[in-house]
């Protein structure tokens, strides 16, 4: 069984929502570990100047979610190929019903 990733965003610009009080990203968005110097799909945090963001997760930057995606103008498919794009209680997309022997 596949263990299931905790991704924080990382993102190529900010806005500040004044509803909650906090920043949320804009742009192009990138899953991100926390701990790790770069996005799922490898690209350097640092080097592409990208903002963290560990407080909002993967799942609300989606454009179906309508959570914190209000300025976001690009998912990264590579990390959502990785980091999923529906939420972690989601059942699997598909089954093997017979598998061989």
């Amino acid at each position: 069984m596949a263990r299931t990733r905790r991704c924080g965003v990382a993102a190529s610009g900010r806005r500040w929502d004044e509803d909650d009080g906090r920043w949320l990203p804009a742009g192009e968005v990138h899953a991100w570990e926390q701990g790790r110097n770069e996005a799922v799909c490898g690209l350097s945090i640092h080097r592409s100047r990208l903002s963290r963001f560990p407080a909002v997760v993967w799942t609300d930057v989606l454009p179906e979610s309508g959570g914190a995606a209000d300025a976001v103008r690009r998912v990264c498919p590579r990390c959502a190929a990785a980091a999923g794009r529906r939420g972690a209680d989601a059942r699997p997309a598909w089954r093997r019903v017979d598998p061989r022997p």
